[in-house]
């Protein structure tokens, strides 16, 4: 049984999911590229509001895309799935301004809360199909937007 082109497009961020090694650093560092060349072209004050809207938008697409990919491989979580990455990507990514600092900072936080998995983002992993493996990195995101924005407080970062 194959999964729909799109939920497989949409599931592997184009075929990003099958680089290697580390499809999930792949597709995190994939998201912070093409959220940054977004950026530029979006006026500062709808910045915030558009990464939370694609922010949203990348999980309730990718919870369906995953489920179908999962479904169709039989396999719990295949790491080639890499949508979850995008989703938590971009949350972490929300109101930090357009700089390589902040941007890199945002990704290290990111792939940092999503391999150590704190409470409850492991625990998130045991809902059933795409909603568990979107919804951990959803977690993992929302700490890592939480650290993110201390440290820009912290260091003045913010404009």
């Amino acid at each position: 049984m194959h999964a729909p082109v799109w939920a497989t497009l949409t599931a592997t961020l184009l075929g990003a999911g099958y680089l290697r090694p580390g499809p999930g650093t792949w597709g995190s560092a994939v998201t912070v590229v093409l959220w940054g060349a977004l950026a530029h072209s979006i006026p500062s004050k709808q910045r915030t509001p558009m990464v939370i809207g694609l922010a949203i938008l990348v999980i309730v697409i990718g919870i369906a895309a995953a489920t179908q990919v999962c479904r169709a491989s039989g396999k719990k979580d295949p790491q080639f799935v890499v949508i979850d990455e995008v989703a938590g990507q971009l949350i972490a990514l929300v109101a930090v301004p357009l700089a390589w600092q902040t941007f890199l900072t945002s990704f290290i936080l990111f792939r940092a809360f999503d391999i150590i998995k704190p409470p409850p983002v492991r625990q998130l992993e045991s809902l059933p199909e795409g909603t568990g493996i979107v919804l951990d990195d959803v977690a993992a995101g929302i700490y890592a937007l939480l650290v993110m924005q201390i440290l820009l407080r912290i260091f003045h970062l913010l404009k």
